[in-house]
């Protein structure tokens, strides 16, 4: 699968999951023990926000504080499907994914980039859809294609402390599963846990 359409369905997925959101949910517990679902999904949000100037070449200093603190405001659904709708286009705009993006871990290709945010909206929506008790199931051709970035990854991820380690999933356990494990989640997960 082309990364524009797979990084395309993770942001379309990431928001029916917002959507899905019922008002007393917003600060029910999630996968990343820190956040709730307001909290996760402001974190996203933010990530979708600093992904447009930065896909347009802006550095961070240029980009400041702009984006700090809480962005979903009165309608937290609203607010990250314009967010990601504005993402989208950032990363489909001619060139775009040709460029070098400007991080805090420095000069990284723009497909880089969007790998990363491939899998922050995949993972992070799945954290949503747990947290809330939706359709967990992601979309298998977009798993697929993280699964194969993140495999050459994941030793950078677990050096920085980016994912949390030892979870085991059964060698049988289906593609989304394992990703999830690699990404420090337990497929499992209940809000209980």
């Amino acid at each position: 699968m082309d990364l524009l359409e797979a990084y395309r369905r993770s942001l379309a997925e990431f928001v029916d999951r917002v959507d899905q959101v019922a008002p007393g949910q917003w600060a029910d517990p999630t996968p990343c023990t820190d956040w709730d679902v307001r909290t996760l999904v402001n974190h996203v949000v933010s990530e979708d926000r600093w992904s447009v100037p930065l896909l347009a070449g802006r550095t961070i200093d240029e980009v400041g504080g702009r984006f700090d603190g809480d962005l979903l405001g009165v309608d937290p659904a609203t607010t990250a499907r314009e967010a990601a709708a504005q993402a989208e286009i950032a990363a489909t705009h001619p060139g775009a994914i040709d460029r070098t993006v400007h991080l805090s871990a420095g000069e990284t290709p723009a497909a880089e980039y969007l790998q990363q945010l491939l899998a922050e909206h995949l993972v992070h929506g799945w954290d949503v859809a747990v947290a809330i008790g939706a359709e967990p199931r992601l979309d298998p051709d977009a798993v697929r294609a993280c699964a194969r970035w993140f495999a050459t990854r994941i030793d950078d991820y677990r050096n920085d402390n980016l994912v949390r380690t030892g979870v085991r999933v059964p060698d049988d356990a289906d593609e989304q599963d394992h990703l999830l494990a690699a990404f420090g989640r337990d497929p499992d997960w209940t809000p209980g846990d």
